[in-house]
């Protein structure tokens, strides 16, 4: 199978939530789930609220639902979703 590039949007309760001790969190999940060249970036949603974007490569043989499911046992996340899915190419 080939290389896919996945891009998951976890949005945490409230804009008091930690977001770094999430992002630590959600690097442990998506390392141990065999994710590579992870990386972060912080997505202003609204009244404060700032989403979590988790980019990373992963092979396209394994689901989706495990990271999702996993994530979404994190302490203080509204919501996790899959927001883009591709095939790698090179």
């Amino acid at each position: 199978m080939g290389t896919a590039i996945l891009k998951i949007k976890i949005m945490p309760e409230s804009p008091t939530a930690d977001l770094s001790k999430i992002q630590e969190e959600a690097q442990k999940i998506i390392e141990d789930n065999k994710g590579s060249n992870l990386r972060f970036e912080k997505e202003p949603v609204a009244f404060g609220l700032v989403a979590l974007i988790a980019t990373f490569m992963m092979d396209e043989s394994i689901p989706t639902d495990d990271f999702e499911e996993n994530l979404k046992q994190l302490k203080d996340i509204s919501s996790v979703s899959v927001i883009d899915f591709r095939r790698a190419f090179g």
